[in-house]
């Protein structure tokens, strides 16, 4: 006889029906009712979850959790808690699997569409490198602006037309030019320093003696050597060596100006200078001696080096997308071989020693009248106008600048057309109107004349490059015996006081010591400027002397030199700056020490008399 169970009662029914409700509607909101009828029907459960049987309906619920449709066993009702126990394990497993999944699809549909967009925008700068290039509508528009803007001209600059064309045409700098084209053609180069006023053609000279460098059978230049031009007062560099126009520098990938590809690359790329560009030729610095020193002194390593070298800690030399011209720059440097030629309106004292150990130097003369007015005729032929002689006569008094002479010449040619189209002459009143325009003093304002005056000599000084003519006046006045007095203009600076009472100690020795005590003298330089003392010791000597003793001095005469307490005449400096500016002021006679026999120009146009102590002095001024 079989006992079968008992039925289970109403309750359990509820609870087994809640629970599996309850599991149905998990599912329904894991895979979405719509999903989740269509995966029932593929693994055979549709049928199984619809029926009425607990049982039945779990068999179902399982078909669809283990995704096996071949499920056919039914579990009695007495195990279907246990039954949806493992079935809730079994889900969380494939909810957590499928969490994962999702994750990953995640992150690969998103490197996907990084790698999409790449080659989307790798694809489409193909298309335009192959159509053409990247240009729009507005590139276009303004490409065709700037091919209009490059169709307009204007004539060519005064300047520019005025300037030398040759070293033959260079006026009044033969020395110079004779030097300079012998350091630079030659078989062994030499870096160079120009000293010099400016405005005296030392930009043009440089230029013209590469060419004539490049013909010479001596040269060393090939014919395309190049000559490349830059003004030292604006070279800038950063000192993180970000940028460095002169010796280069190095654009990392973190700097704006580093190239989109390298950039993005992480690669570093070298950008050589300016030294660079001058390999094979010549790199001119103009104002030399307004660099930054530091900047001056990497200058001079690359002169040594001949080479720049580039480092940075981005560069990676194992890196295969590095290009190869970069591991170049950074393994050898950028090549830097060329002839330095520095110009400077500063004395050489001022000019950093280190450079000056490394260069030959040559001098620039100042500009003499004639000169001026060689210049002036030579532009005007060149823009096929006459130039009066008066005309050029006033350019030379007012400038001693070859580029001032010629735009003062341009300047008066414009004045002139202004009035009448027609003009071919430039006249004395054209230039006047010019100058008066640009609110010009004369150069000189002492000038020699064929007088003599009592207590009046003319001395020599130097400013700049330039040298000019200074009155030195004395006066007297009757004072209580052994009470004399001196009295001297104070801007005239300390040294030019000392050089007062040398001269009082000399005039001494050459008259009386009673004569001198009873008398207060004056001595004013006219002007009241800075006077380098040493040098203005010979005209006060000879100013005192006049005025004490009576006697008129020449007008025609200037000198310079140091006066010692034993009355000789010790040498000085800029004598080559002293004769030119006396031979401006139109002196017949200058008087320099004999110590400074050997700076006398070769041709001083003017004549220049060596003498040895106060005595020769006085018989000079007494002729």
């Amino acid at each position: 006889m079989s006992h079968e169970p008992p039925p289970p009662s109403e309750a359990v029914v509820e609870d087994l029906d809640r629970r599996l409700r309850a599991f149905y509607d998990l599912m329904v909101q894991i895979y979405g009712p719509e999903r989740l009828v269509l995966k029932a029907g593929k693994l055979m459960a549709l049928k199984d979850l619809r029926d009425d049987d607990p049982s039945r309906r779990l068999l179902g619920l399982k078909k669809i959790v283990y995704e096996d449709p071949s499920l056919t066993e039914l579990t009695p009702e007495s195990g279907i808690i246990d039954e949806l126990s493992r079935l809730e394990d079994e889900l969380s497993e494939v909810l957590a699997r499928r969490t994962l999944e999702d994750d990953l699809e995640k992150r690969i549909a998103e490197r996907m569409q990084v790698r999409h967009e790449e080659y989307v925008r790798d694809i489409r700068m193909q298309i335009l490198k192959e159509d053409g290039g990247p240009e729009t509508p507005e590139t276009t528009r303004k490409l065709e602006r700037l091919k209009q803007l490059d169709a307009i001209t204007l004539s060519r600059p005064a300047l520019d037309i005025m300037r030398p064309r040759s070293l033959d045409e260079v006026i009044g700098q033969d020395q110079a030019v004779k030097a300079l084209l012998a350091k630079l053609a030659s078989p062994y180069p030499q870096h160079i320093l120009l000293y010099g006023p400016p405005g005296v053609g030392k930009t043009t000279v440089a230029r013209l003696a590469l060419e004539a460098a490049k013909a010479s059978p001596l040269g060393q230049f090939q014919p395309e050597a190049p000559f490349v031009e830059v003004d030292g007062a604006t070279l800038r560099w950063d000192p993180r060596e970000v940028a460095n126009p002169l010796l280069g520098s190095v654009h990392d990938p973190i700097y704006q100006g580093a190239r989109r590809d390298l950039a993005e690359g992480g690669i570093p790329e070298p950008k050589p200078g300016l030294v660079t560009d001058a390999h094979g030729g010549v790199l001119f610095i103009d104002e030399i001696g307004e660099m930054d020193p530091i900047l001056q002194n990497k200058l001079l390593k690359v002169l040594e080096d001949k080479r720049v070298p580039f480092d940075s800690a981005y560069f990676d030399p194992e890196d295969p997308s590095v290009p190869e011209y970069v591991k170049k720059l950074f393994a050898e440097g950028a090549p830097a071989h060329f002839v330095l030629i520095g110009a400077t309106t500063r004395s050489p004292d001022e000019i950093s020693p280190a450079l000056r150990s490394r260069c030959a130097e040559v001098y620039f003369d100042p500009l003499a009248p004639e000169h001026i007015r060689h210049i002036a005729e030579e532009a005007a032929s060149r823009i096929d106008v006459a130039l009066d002689p008066a005309a050029a006569s006033l350019l030379s008094q007012y400038t001693l600048e070859g580029r001032r002479a010629v735009t003062l010449l341009a300047d008066a040619l414009s004045l002139a057309l202004l009035r009448d189209a027609s003009v071919k002459r430039i006249d004395e009143a054209h230039v006047t109107e010019a100058i008066a325009s640009a609110r010009l003093p004369r150069v000189s304002g002492v000038r020699a004349e064929p007088t003599r005056q009592v207590g009046r000599v003319l001395g020599l000084a130097v400013a700049g490059f330039q040298g000019t003519v200074l009155e030195v006046e004395a006066t007297m006045f009757p004072a209580k015996p052994g009470r004399g007095q001196v009295r001297f203009n104070d801007t005239a600076g300390s040294m030019a006081k000392d050089s007062v009472f040398n001269a009082l100690t000399v005039l001494r020795r050459v008259t009386s010591q009673e004569q001198v005590g009873r008398h207060d003298f004056h001595v004013n330089v006219v002007g009241g400027g800075q006077v380098d003392g040493p040098s203005a010791g010979a005209a006060i000597f000879l100013a005192l002397w006049s005025v004490l003793t009576d006697t008129p001095v020449r007008q025609d005469v200037a000198l310079t030199g140091e006066l010692s307490l034993s009355g000789a005449l010790k040498p000085v400096g800029g004598i080559a700056e002293k004769v030119f500016g006396a031979r401006q002021a139109g002196m017949a006679l200058v008087l320099v020490p004999k110590g400074n026999a050997v700076d006398v120009p070769a041709d001083p146009g003017v004549e220049v008399r060596p003498v040895e102590d106060a005595a020769a002095l006085l018989a000079a001024l007494a002729e």
